[in-house]
């Protein structure tokens, strides 16, 4: 056979490959989230309370279902080479070099995997860190050893002026109170050092850096996802960065809007709270013990 049609066969070989792969792709990609949950979510919580986690639960997902594809085909080789290659004798085998499909194979077969996965990961991250211009909803969150304030703001930027505002203290852990079915913008800021916003419930969290940097996110709280989770400083920021906590408090949006006009009347936080008919306290987690 000529070398045009040698290049031919393996070009051939390649697309089919590419196509085969391809497929594969699709057919899992409609049961990706089907597969996770049968398997525990592969490590993964599974408790997100937001549109964006259930994306990024999914390319979880697909990322250990491509890397146990993988890990198959690398072992089922190996044991294929194990048995079908074993020593039979002491007369040495036929010695086998530059075979062109096989090299073509390994070379564009990891190419295509990285490629995929790079490929949604941006498209699921550019999706995450996606912000809209005009949210429902918009809360400044101040970090500061060792607790948190939350302003609830009219407006996006440093320019918009604070509705209300909450601020936890050494006996009192804050409470951020957010509606579900809205867009809620997170505008974070620190008055000291770096901090870590996290609610292992949204499954992703935001450092917090002093200075006029401001990291922003935007989460849509799911409708059937009311109540309460536990939120963290998940960057040790000093002494008594344990007891840096806060509760995220999820509610319809109109007890949202009544919680606020709470607020805005001169109620405390707890007395907002009783008035919309939450509890007044937060109620997955509780000041931490800070005497010596």
């Amino acid at each position: 056979m000529d070398a045009s049609g040698s290049r031919s066969r393996v070009a051939t070989r390649t697309a089919g490959l590419v196509v085969a792969g391809a497929a594969v792709v699709t057919l899992l990609s409609g049961c990706l989230r089907d597969i996770g949950n049968a398997f525990g979510g592969f490590g993964w919580p599974q408790g997100g309370i937001t549109e964006q986690s259930g994306r990024m639960y999914d390319i979880w997902i697909g990322s250990v279902v491509a890397a146990l594809l993988v890990g198959l085909l690398v072992w089922g080789l190996i044991f294929w080479c194990v048995v079908r290659y074993r020593k039979r004798g002491e007369e040495l085998p036929p010695q086998t070099r530059f075979n062109l499909p096989m090299e073509v194979f390994y070379t564009v077969a990891p190419f295509l995997v990285i490629a995929v996965l790079f490929y949604y990961t941006v498209v699921v991250q550019n999706e995450v860190n996606e912000t809209s211009a005009d949210p429902d909803v918009t809360v400044e969150v101040v970090a500061f050893k060792w607790n948190w304030q939350f302003n609830y703001r009219d407006g996006v930027g440093p320019e918009a002026g604070t509705i209300a505002s909450t601020v936890g203290t050494s006996e009192q852990v804050p409470v951020l109170v957010l509606p579900t079915g809205q867009t809620v913008r997170f505008e974070l800021a620190s008055q000291d050092v770096v901090h870590s916003f996290w609610v292992p419930e949204l499954l992703f969290k935001r450092d917090v850096f002093p200075g006029n940097v401001r990291n922003e996110f935007e989460v849509t709280i799911q409708v059937d996802k009311e109540g309460a989770y536990v939120g963290r400083c998940a960057e040790l920021c000093g002494s008594y960065h344990s007891t840096m906590t806060f509760e995220l408090r999820a509610v319809s949006a109109d007890r949202y809007q009544q919680y606020l006009s709470a607020l805005e009347s001169g109620l405390s936080q707890p007395e907002a709270l009783r008035s919309i008919g939450e509890e007044p306290f937060a109620t997955t987690t509780r000041p931490f013990e800070t005497r010596t």
